[in-house]
C-alpha cells in the first residue's frame, strides 16, 4: 500500500489523498453539530484537520494513534494551512502491518545509535573521578534503559518530538554544557556535565513514543523529573559517588526547568544549576526554532503562525554575508600554493585558519 501525499507536500488550496497517522483526535461542538479536530501527522510534519457534521458522525471513535486513509482539501484558517476531510478511512491491524512505519514516524537525521555511542564515548573523556565515571557509563549502559533510549522522543509536540529525539537532546545539552565550562573554569565540569545527561532521562517513560507518543500514566502522575531521579537510583547508590556530589546532582535534575511556575520542583541554587537550566532552554529553543523553519526555502525570510508555547509570531530574518576575514594587522601575506587546505592551514595565519574552518 503506498503513502502517496505528505503533509510537506500540502500547501492551501490543495487537493489532499493519503495515508497519514493521526497524533491527535478530539470531538468537539460547534453551532452546526459534533466536529472532529485531528492532527495528521507523518515523517515530514504535522497538520491539523476537521471533519465537519454530518460526514464528523460516521467516526465515533477516532483515537491518537490509529493510521488512517483521508481525501479532502486544504485551506488556511488563522494563516495556518489545514485540512477539511471528506472521506476518511482507519486502517485495520492487517493493512498496518503492510507499511513502513517509518513514513509516519520523524526521526532524527542521525542515527541514535551512533548519537549514543557518542554520549559513551564523551563520557569516557570528560570523566577523571571514578565514581562519576561509574555511575554515567552504568546509566547509559543499562539494559532497561539504554533500548529505550534510542527510541524515545525529547517531548510530546514541543521540541525533539521524533525517535531518537531524546539522545540527541542529551547529546546537544552535554556538548553545549561543556562549553559554558569552558568558558566558566570556576564551574565544576564533571557535575554539570552529568547533569546535562540525564536531566530528562525520565522522558524515556514519561512518553509512550510509538505511533500516538502520548504520556504514560506515570508520567501524567509523577512527571520526567521525578520518574529521572528514582530511576537512576540505584546506580547513584552503587557508584560510590560522595554525598555532596550525590546531593549537587540531584538539585541540577530537580532545578532545571528554572522556575516553579514551569514545573521545577526547586529553582536553580548552584552556578552548575543556573548553567545546566540556560543550556537545556537554549537547545530546546533553537530546535523548536529549527522545526518551525524546516520547510521555508534556503535562505527565505518570513513568519511563522502564532506559537502559543512561546506567545508569540517567530521570524526568519535575511541573513548577513559571509566574506573572508580580514588578515591581521602586520601579518605576513599568504603564498598562493597548490597545498591542500589541510597544509595551508598549518602555516594560515589564525584569521585564514578560522575562514578554513570556523
Amino acid at each position: 500500500m503506498e503513502k502517496r501525499q505528505t503533509i510537506r507536500d500540502i500547501a492551501a488550496n490543495d487537493e489532499v489523498s493519503g495515508l497519514f497517522l493521526l497524533g491527535s483526535a478530539t470531538l468537539q461542538q460547534s453551532r452546526n453539530g459534533p466536529f472532529w479536530r485531528l492532527e495528521l501527522r507523518d515523517a515530514t510534519g504535522s497538520m491539523e484537520a476537521k471533519i465537519w457534521s454530518p460526514q464528523s458522525q460516521a467516526h465515533p471513535d477516532l483515537a491518537a494513534g490509529q493510521i488512517v486513509d483521508v481525501e479532502g482539501r486544504s485551506g488556511t484558517y488563522r494563516d495556518k494551512v489545514e485540512v477539511t476531510i471528506g472521506r476518511l478511512r482507519v486502517l485495520d491491524d492487517a493493512e498496518q502491518a503492510g507499511l513502513d512505519l517509518g513514513l509516519f514516524l520523524p526521526a532524527s537525521p542521525r542515527p541514535a545509535q551512533e548519537m549514543l555511542d557518542e554520549l559513551i564515548g564523551l563520557c569516557k573523556a570528560e570523566f577523571t573521578h571514578a565514581p562519576w565515571r561509574k555511575f554515567v557509563l552504568a546509566v547509559l549502559r543499562d539494559e532497561d534503559i539504554a533500548p529505550r533510549l534510542l527510541a524515545a522522543p525529547a517531548a510530546k509536540s514541543v521540541h525533539h518530538a521524533y525517535v531518537g529525539g531524546l539522545v540527541e537532546h542529551m547529546l546537544s545539552v552535554a556538548r553545549l554544557a561543556l562549553r559554558i565550562a569552558d568558558h566558566y573554569p570556576e564551574l565544576d565540569r564533571q557535575a554539570l556535565l552529568a547533569g546535562a545527561l540525564f536531566h530528562d532521562i525520565g522522558k524515556v517513560w514519561e512518553l509512550t513514543g510509538g505511533l500516538a507518543n502520548d504520556y504514560s500514566d506515570e508520567g501524567r502522575l509523577l512527571g520526567h523529573i521525578h520518574i529521572g531521579l528514582e530511576r537512576i537510583e540505584p546506580h547513584l547508590r552503587k557508584s560510590g559517588l560522595e554525598l555532596e556530589l550525590v546531593t549537587h546532582f540531584k538539585h541540577l535534575i530537580l532545578s532545571h526547568h528554572g522556575e516553579y511556575e514551569f514545573g521545577s520542583p526547586r529553582r536553580p541554587k548552584t552556578a552548575e544549576a543556573m548553567a545546566l537550566h540556560y543550556a537545556d532552554n537554549l537547545d530546546a529553543k533553537m530546535a523548536q526554532f529549527r522545526g518551525l523553519f524546516a520547510n521555508h526555502e534556503e535562505g527565505a525570510t518570513g513568519w511563522t503562525p502564532f506559537q502559543p508555547t512561546l506567545g508569540r509570531f517567530l521570524y526568519r530574518p535575511a541573513r548577513s554575508p559571509e566574506e573572508p576575514r580580514p588578515a591581521r594587522k602586520g601579518a605576513a601575506p599568504r603564498k598562493a600554493t597548490a597545498e591542500s587546505p589541510e597544509e595551508s592551514a598549518k602555516t594560515a595565519p589564525q584569521g585564514a585558519q578560522a575562514t578554513l574552518f570556523g
